[in-house]
């Protein structure tokens, strides 16, 4: 069992804000492709930057998944896919932790409402986390 830190969901909001008004598509590349040696602070930046992203094209959901070591991003509209770069596999394994542990959901599978502040807004999404013993998913839709 993993030590809850409710700080999490805070530090997720600030790296959002921190964020605000950049390019994430591009952002989102730099991050995926040179890791640094804070794990949890790339994961909190890269689920930041994905949550934003999706948010400013309006989509429906925001998806990471894993089955074995292929890893895929993608951003759901009605009709359309977009496919973001990939984190390492020790980040996504992190972002899945965090969302845990914000969510203090323990069992292989589960579904609650997040709210994120945003400056001086706020947005309520829902996410589902399911692992299986070769795969694993979080979905974030959105309103």
């Amino acid at each position: 069992m993993e030590i809850h830190d409710p700080n999490l969901h805070l530090k997720l909001m600030e790296m959002c804000d921190c964020y605000l008004g950049t390019d994430y598509a591009a952002t989102i590349q730099k991050v995926a492709d040179t890791p640094s040696a804070d794990t949890q602070e790339d994961s909190l930046r890269y689920l930041a930057l994905a949550l934003l992203f999706t948010l400013t094209e309006e989509a429906k959901q925001l998806s990471l998944k894993r089955k074995k070591d292929k890893i895929t991003v993608t951003i759901k509209h009605d009709d359309e896919k977009i496919a973001l770069r990939p984190p390492a596999r020790a980040v996504f394994d992190r972002i899945i932790s965090i969302m845990r542990t914000i969510l203090h959901l323990n069992d292989d599978k589960g579904a609650l409402p997040l709210i994120l502040g945003l400056r001086n807004d706020q947005i309520e999404v829902q996410v589902k986390i399911e692992r299986t013993a070769d795969k694993e998913t979080l979905k974030v839709k959105f309103p």
